[in-house]
């Protein structure tokens, strides 16, 4: 991408402060942004997000330790947390009626289209020492998920669910979905 994905424009800011925005928008009490490659970087321009950082100095081994550093930064008492990736731009209205979908009985919601499951994810906060103890090797938030398949629920995506990008031209597609570019 020629930069971290945090950095990169989405409507005039970056797409990491843009998340935030939207995630408190939502009614998130609390966001934490977990950093890894280029953290420096990131941190420095984002100063003005009202958010936590936390930083994961190990990201090259895999996600779940970003995971896990998430995870344990959580406040104890949550009832949702809400995990998504930054390359994966969600509108505030979404993220509410996400948010709104999730039940004390559920494990998880998870939004869905035709049949495919996307992000982000919404998990029960009483399962926050399973996020923490999630490796690579359990297969990560796949791993937790999987443990948890009849506790789970669904919201419908509509067409939000494939707006994540990983190459510069999924990402001024993804631009141009959410009306950011020509």
């Amino acid at each position: 991408m020629g930069k971290p994905k945090a950095l990169l424009d989405w409507g005039g800011e970056l797409l990491v402060n843009y998340q935030v925005a939207q995630l408190h928008e939502a009614g998130c009490d609390e966001v934490i942004v977990v950093l890894g490659h280029k953290a420096d970087d990131i941190s420095r321009q984002m100063r003005a997000t009202d958010c936590r950082t936390m930083l994961n100095p190990r990201y090259q081994h895999g996600r779940a330790g970003s995971l896990r550093i998430g995870a344990k930064a959580v406040n104890r008492e949550t009832d949702a947390i809400i995990i998504m990736d930054v390359d994966a731009p969600r509108p505030a209205a979404f993220l509410r009626k996400l948010l709104e979908a999730h039940r004390p009985e559920l494990a998880i919601t998870r939004p869905v289209h035709n049949g495919l499951r996307g992000h982000p994810i919404v998990v029960s906060g009483r399962l926050r020492e399973e996020l923490m103890a999630a490796t690579d090797e359990s297969e990560g938030l796949h791993g937790v998920l999987g443990a948890h398949v009849t506790e789970s629920g669904e919201v419908d995506a509509g067409e939000l669910l494939d707006l994540g990008f990983n190459t510069p031209e999924e990402y001024e597609q993804a631009r141009r979905r959410f009306g950011l570019g020509s």
